[in-house]
């Protein structure tokens, strides 16, 4: 009430459309069920000192030795998340006001004051957001792990998997629906307040500076991507190295000091920068949308419902993903392990399919039927409600055959992953790599394919607009999406807790199901937010030509275009090395503090060590990833930001084209092998480790062949969760920049840089 009496305010009173009651019934709806499945996992107590201490209230009743150091693995794992966090924020807030500084002298240079004052608040009220979502990703994360812990550890049967998969299951939820819920109010609020200082023919203007906010969201997810990736790989691969290969201890064994480091990463590095991530594209898709948009006089004289458009379908999957969720909690719940990856590939095809029949009945409430639109390929085009439909949908169902894919090259159910088990008995780590690269090269090949039928398809029908519509089609199941991906790591969190607290084998294994699960899920995410990526790069790329008002396409054989085109083809690459030698020299450093310790302190490897003493261990390990993690984000964020910027200031409008058209083309592929050669590894390991296969060879921990698998997962580990991930963001934010900052590099020898080169359509 009061957020609405607040707009009411600031728009003076102004009556409220059918859009506008849509999107603000979804947000709040959607935050309202965020804190209903908050609650419930709230009902599960963690206690410093149990109620029932020196006993057992029922026969599943959790020992109080347990339940101690349950709770102190639970606090270590929450203190150093948020400790990460703090420091890393800390940076980002320092960038946010520096380059909010540059964003208004550049667009006040190539614009006006007043455009450079509201493309600095729009990028600053992006970055805040971005940040906040974070943060309420990795609070609900470290509050839900522990939680289904117990959860698994108080109950037996089939209820135990009920129990502990509804736990995790719902911190997805709280967090997915929050951050949805969050994003489309603060972009409906920033969209109605700086209508007050545009008159409706300058709609395209006000839309420009409004896409400020994607970019403050991307930039953020830049580091949260990076950082928290380095943060999580160094410690995970560095207590791997040491844990499994040299000592021979299992994964997650208390007496690894760098395991609470791994714990803590799994917040950072898959939770926050991942709630930040998805959150950028939810903003970029969408600013991309609204800037095609409000460049048409026919889409300004529909009035807001036709604008708004593309946060209506947003505010409908809010919706729809709410109903769905009841599907895998009440309707269909999970009973053993066996039903756990179902459930979820379940939800993604149900509000998928639901997705696309509503967005056809918006298309035709919200759209003028027929309406003229700018393009890039022509002057100008006429569009439909049904056309628009056909986009949003062909980028929601493509999304869920990526998703699918995705899971068929990364899942251990399916012959690929099983190949990569089979041949680390044929030749050790060596055949390993080579059987997990293939895979991983082999598995773009269908959703590149599938991309490129979408582009074909939304381009033929609504040229750029079409496109950016398919990207919101894609993104359209978010809610869910994000759900499936918090579900992951908060189960893999449970199973190191439960391992660190010393419970009984049966909680381990049921934690380490839901965990293998989540990494099939969490690989079809990423399959999702690359094709997304791809979609919305493209989209900003669209918009940005139509903001340059060129309507003849663009030509990639001009020569300072195809030059830049191989320059934007090998940043990915430059950008992967990066963050993969930062990985790389981070784990080093873990790996000798590891060995150090068990070196110095020979009563740890017995589990006879101090608790100060273990504990100062634990903190050296978590000082080494965050230092390294802050220390090395720096690098790779700052060639993505300044790639556009110095290409467009020095050498034009034609020079950046070329190098998002080249970061495009090839972060696409790169990515998209990155992630499933990385799952591919680590499902194969655990493959073997669940005794699943009925070759004996295949079967369980501390085999030759067992160590093979783990050498894949560590090498896979920094390209399923560091470097590929991130290339999303490399391909967002380039297309971001150069969208907000179309006019300034127009305003440079009308587009030609300071370097003044001439080419054919300048």
């Amino acid at each position: 009430i009061l957020y609405l009496s607040i707009a009411h305010q600031l728009l003076g009173g102004a009556a409220m459309g059918d859009a506008d009651v849509l999107i603000l019934s979804a947000g709040f709806v959607g935050l309202a069920f965020a804190f209903w499945q908050y609650q419930i996992i709230a009902k599960t107590k963690i206690e410093k000192i149990p109620s029932d201490a020196g006993e057992r209230r029922s026969l599943n009743a959790i020992p109080a030795d347990v339940a101690v150091r349950l709770y102190e693995v639970y606090e270590a794992i929450t203190e150093g998340a948020e400790t990460f966090l703090s420091a890393e924020y800390r940076i980002c807030a320092a960038f946010v006001v520096c380059f909010a500084l540059i964003i208004f002298l550049l667009i006040s240079f190539g614009q006006t004051i007043t455009d450079g004052v509201l493309t600095m608040v729009a990028f600053v009220t992006g970055a805040v957001t971005s940040m906040v979502s974070g943060y309420i990703g990795m609070k609900v994360a470290v509050f839900s792990n522990a939680r289904t812990t117990k959860a698994a550890a108080e109950t037996r049967g089939d209820a135990q998997y009920t129990a502990a998969f509804n736990m995790a299951f719902r911190a997805g939820s709280c967090m997915g629906f929050c951050l949805c819920s969050l994003g489309i109010l603060v972009l409906w609020l920033l969209i109605k307040v700086f209508a007050g200082y545009f008159e409706v023919d300058e709609y395209d203007v006000m839309m420009d500076c409004i896409s400020g906010y994607g970019l403050g969201g991307s930039a953020i997810a830049m580091f949260g991507r990076v950082g928290g990736g380095i943060y999580t790989k160094a410690a995970d691969v560095g207590a791997d190295l040491v844990g499994k290969c040299d000592l021979g201890i299992p994964e997650d064994d208390p007496r690894n000091p760098a395991t609470i480091a791994d714990n803590v990463g799994d917040n950072v590095g898959d939770v926050a920068g991942m709630s930040s991530d998805l959150f950028g594209s939810f903003a970029e898709s969408t600013c991309a949308a609204l800037v095609i948009a409000a460049s048409a006089p026919d889409m300004r004289a529909a009035g807001w419902e036709a604008l708004l458009f593309p946060v209506g379908i947003s505010a409908i999957g809010i919706f729809v993903c709410l109903v769905s969720s009841f599907v895998a909690t009440h309707i269909k719940p999970v009973r053993n392990k066996s039903e756990v990856e179902p459930a979820l590939k379940l939800q993604l095809i149900i509000t998928s399919i639901i997705v696309c029949f509503f967005s056809v009945f918006a298309a035709y409430e919200m759209l003028p039927e027929e309406f003229v639109l700018n393009g890039v390929a022509q002057a100008s085009f006429v569009a439909t409600p049904m056309k628009a439909s056909v986009c949003v949908c062909s980028g929601t169902l493509g999304g869920l055959v990526i998703g699918l894919v995705t899971e068929y090259y990364t899942s251990h159910s399916f012959t690929p992953v099983r190949e990569v088990a089979d041949s680390c008995k044929k030749g050790g780590a060596a055949t390993n790599i080579i059987y997990g690269l293939a895979l991983g090269y082999k598995s773009a090949i269908i959703p590149v394919i599938i991309l490129s039928l979408i582009i074909f398809t939304a381009f033929s029908l609504a040229d750029t607009y079409g496109v950016a519509l398919a990207a919101i089609g894609m993104l359209s199941t978010l809610a869910t999406g994000l759900t499936i991906d918090g579900y992951g790591p908060v189960c893999d969190n449970a199973g190191g807790i439960a391992e660190m607290a010393e419970m009984e084998e049966s909680v381990r294994e049921c934690t380490d199901a839901l965990d293998a699960a989540g990494n099939t899920t969490a690989a079809i995410g990423k399959g999702f937010a690359i094709g997304s990526a791809a979609l919305v790069s493209l989209a900003l790329y669209g918009a940005f030509v139509v903001r340059l008002g060129i309507s003849t396409g663009v030509n990639i054989l001009e020569p300072l275009t195809f030059a830049f085109l191989l320059l934007g083809a090998m940043l990915p690459y430059w950008f992967s090395a990066m963050t993969m030698k930062s990985v790389g020299e981070a784990a080093g450093e873990m790996v000798v503090e590891v060995k150090k310790q068990f070196r110095e302190n020979p009563a740890l490897f017995e589990g006879k060590a101090d608790p100060a003493s273990v504990a100062a261990g634990r903190k050296r390990c978590i000082d080494i990833s965050t230092k390294a993690s802050l220390r090395e984000m720096v690098a790779p964020s700052a060639l993505v930001m300044l790639a556009p910027l110095l290409a467009g200031t020095f050498f034009g409008v034609y020079a950046v084209f070329g190098l998002l058209t080249g970061g495009l083309v090839s972060g696409v592929q790169l990515a998209i092998s990155m992630s499933n050669t990385g799952g591919a590894w680590d499902n194969a390991k655990k493959f073997i480790e669940q005794k699943l296969s009925p070759d004996p060879e295949l079967q369980g921990k501390g085999t030759e062949v067992h160590k093979a698998a783990v050498v894949g997962d560590t090498v896979g580990d920094p390209l399923k969760d560091t470097s590929g991930p991130a290339l999303n963001i490399l391909m967002k934010l380039m297309a971001i920049l150069s969208l907000v900052f179309a006019e300034y590099f127009l305003a440079i020898n009308e587009g030609r840089g300071l370097f003044n080169i001439s080419t054919s359509g300048l």
